[in-house]
């Protein structure tokens, strides 16, 4: 059975252009596509004084047609949609536990001309909300970019390697390059040590997994900013990052670390979600 690639759609450019990607992704990986459009019948029939049936009927009959433009693009597994009511983020969680989804893909910027914007206002609650990895891509992002560079920051906390398999997955996907990246925040010499070794053991996965690579050591005042700044220095196509991070004087009053990339980067960012233990690397 195919894995499953969830999409929030709400007909703005941006989440239309996150389909595009999840598209291309898809057919490598061999995984289907659910669109998902949530009702909000308040705020619709309060801009456009029509009717919740009627707004959920025109909502369908796009989301058909978008259904058969992009199953011509989808050669190795499926696209279909589902419809849901209630607050945005809610509902995306709970359809990404329902179909036990790969992967969320949403756009978190642009507007929509059909209903009220929703997208862009509930990426961060969404990834805050669900155990699934999620990908935020911006308005305005190259549609046509495939994935040859992956930026995956590692720092000095234990959960930092968790996002190591699923990062190693996507580049194999399309044969990209990971700059395993040391992001030093402080000159204690055994903190600075403790993600070298950690570094160490990312290699050794990637090696074993025959996931092309490097490493490079920066200096990171701001953490979002020094890898968004490094990222955009090697022309990446994707951040891969944890939902936590180490926390850094600098950052404290700037808000959760992937609330601050997922605002600000201007590169798609990969978000999984910390566990209490290291899966699939071998310590």
């Amino acid at each position: 059975m195919n894995k499953i690639i969830l999409v929030g759609i709400d007909f703005s450019d941006c989440s239309v252009n996150a389909l595009e990607h999840a598209v291309n992704l898809a057919d490598k990986a061999h995984a289907d596509i659910k669109m998902l459009w949530v009702n909000k019948p308040d705020n619709t029939r309060n801009l456009y004084d029509i009717t919740s049936d009627e707004v959920l009927l025109e909502a369908e009959k796009r989301l058909q047609g978008m259904a058969s433009k992009y199953q011509a693009r989808l050669t190795n597994g499926k696209i279909d949609f589902i419809t849901r009511k209630g607050k945005v983020y809610k509902e995306m969680v709970a359809a990404a536990e329902e179909f036990d989804v790969f992967l969320i893909m949403i756009g978190t910027h642009g507007s929509s001309g059909f209903e009220e914007f929703w997208i862009g206002s509930n990426a961060n609650r969404i990834v805050t909300a669900t155990e699934r990895p999620v990908i935020t891509i911006r308005g305005g992002v190259d549609i046509n970019r495939t994935i040859e560079r992956i930026v995956m920051p590692i720092d000095s906390t234990i959960e930092s390697r968790q996002k190591v398999p699923i990062t190693a997955l996507l580049a194999k996907y399309y044969n990209a390059e990971i700059h395993v990246l040391a992001t030093h925040t402080t000159s204690v010499k055994d903190v600075r040590n403790r993600i070298m070794d950690y570094v160490k053991q990312v290699e050794r996965y990637l090696d074993e997994n025959q996931v092309r690579f490097l490493v490079k050591e920066i200096e990171a005042g701001n953490i979002s900013d020094s890898v968004i700044d490094y990222a955009t220095s090697v022309n990446a196509n994707l951040i891969s990052i944890m939902d936590e991070q180490e926390k850094a004087a600098s950052n404290i009053w700037l808000g959760p670390y992937a609330q601050q990339m997922v605002n600000h980067s201007p590169i798609p960012v990969l978000v999984v979600h910390a566990k209490n233990y290291i899966a699939g690397i071998a310590m």
